[in-house]
């Protein structure tokens, strides 16, 4: 079962009643929000309120009560010259209601770093979505470590879980997820391992390592009573209370692993493979090898945005731009299709790279699918494509990389300079 069975313990995850968005795609890690946002914004329209940021990330913004969220880095790789010494992390927290920024926690990085140079420069230092239990608020920066906060900004704890580099360099990008008393990090590039750190106090719990894991940057989610956690040709079941491996199924996805899991009421959905792609289900249930259980796979699949399971279809703009739609019953394509037109996109689209980062989020049955330099297409999430708006925030020149948030009727954006607020 190749490297599954060094996995001696296993990740989880919980959410707080009273915590909006919690975690990275909200309190499910599914990507589903509730209530109605704008389906048309711009520069002048719906703006709620906008925050400037002290720097850069990719990670998204999450919703608590009355207070929002997030992570940047600056002073190295930010454009302003600074060497690699400089580099800071930060954790900011704002009011919800207007966007003023309550408090800025920045840290120093602990050296040496990885250099900002290669697929790095894609993502940055700051990819891993914070989260919170409601009291407490948890993030992992990587070589310096995962950290808690209270709602004051008063530093609890510090851990490291590693300080070494995967062979190609690239950081590391899975989020932190809480389940019962334990905070859970996917420390793969670190420390080849995954933690489970006591909330309260930090203090190591368990220690899983898992070898040839180095570029799982997928944060993995929960499917009633397993954890599940997508890798090279194979998906992992775990049982979350004593750490053991329930069952694993293999496939034919290699390479790196973004893509988060969807999941199902009797089936999951596994996303991505590098150079291969492809899209594979496979029905809940078993022990042991249940390889049996595949049911079926497909060449349509993301590399790096995370698909919305919907309505008996899986929904997503994948990173090189064409909104892609199949049926999860039997995985038929039934529509694939460029969202980038001229003007907007294609051969005319700002920037270089890749299109396409973010996940998207539903939200009243619309799709909110933010590109890197071309603005938010919002799709409608039903098996016929259709494009209801192209929303460009003209003002700013960055780039968008952090899957949205969403608390009732407001969506939150972030861009490498700005945390929009779209609302009425």
């Amino acid at each position: 079962m190749k490297t599954a069975l060094t996995l001696v313990a296993i990740l989880g995850c919980s959410f707080q009643a009273n915590a909006d968005w919690p975690r990275l795609r909200g309190a499910k890690g599914d990507g589903i929000g509730e209530g109605k946002v704008p389906v048309t914004w711009s520069a002048g329209e719906h703006i709620a309120w906008k925050a400037n940021l002290p720097g850069p990330g990719s990670s998204s913004p999450i919703i608590v009560g009355d207070r929002v969220f997030i992570t940047c880095w600056s002073g190295y790789g930010d454009g302003s010259n600074g060497t690699m010494d400089k580099l800071k992390r930060h954790l900011l927290c704002l009011n919800n209601a207007d966007g003023k920024i309550l408090w800025d926690k920045t840290m120093p990085a602990l050296q040496p770093e990885d250099e900002y140079a290669g697929f790095i420069t894609e993502h940055g230092y700051a990819s891993n979505t914070p989260t919170s239990d409601g009291i407490s608020v948890f993030v992992f920066f990587g070589k310096s470590g995962a950290l808690a906060f209270d709602f004051d900004g008063k530093q609890l704890w510090q851990t490291s879980l590693g300080m070494n580099s995967n062979s190609r360099r690239w950081g590391s990008a899975a989020s932190p997820i809480l389940y019962k008393d334990t905070v859970i990090v996917t420390a793969m590039d670190e420390g080849g391992a995954v933690v489970a750190l006591d909330k309260k106090t930090g203090k190591q719990v368990w220690r899983a390592p898992a070898e040839g894991l180095e570029l799982v940057y997928s944060t993995p989610v929960l499917a009633g009573e397993d954890l599940l956690l997508p890798v090279a040709n194979e998906l992992w079941g775990f049982n979350p209370d004593n750490g053991k491996l329930r069952w694993y199924a293999t496939h034919e996805l290699p390479g790196n692993v973004s893509p988060g899991v969807a999941v199902g009421s009797d089936a999951v959905y596994v996303t991505g493979g590098f150079p291969k792609r492809g899209t594979v289900a496979i029905k809940l249930g078993g022990s042991g090898d249940i390889t049996k259980n595949v049911l079926w796979s497909a060449t349509n699949a993301s590399y790096v945005p995370s698909p919305i399971l919907h309505e008996g279809h899986l929904y997503v703009i994948d990173d090189q731009g064409f909104a892609l739609c199949i049926n999860a019953k039997t995985g038929d394509g039934v529509y694939r299709e460029r969202v980038m037109e001229s003007g907007a996109g294609g051969g005319n689209r700002r920037g270089g790279g890749k299109p396409f980062y973010a996940s998207p989020v539903l939200v009243d049955g619309k799709l909110y699918c933010p590109s890197r330099k071309n603005g938010t297409f919002v799709l409608a999430a039903k098996p016929t494509y259709e494009k209801l708006a192209v929303n460009i925030l003209s003002d700013d020149d960055s780039q968008f990389n952090a899957t949205p948030a969403v608390d009732g009727n407001k969506l939150y954006l972030r861009s490498d300079k700005v945390l929009y607020c779209i609302g009425e």
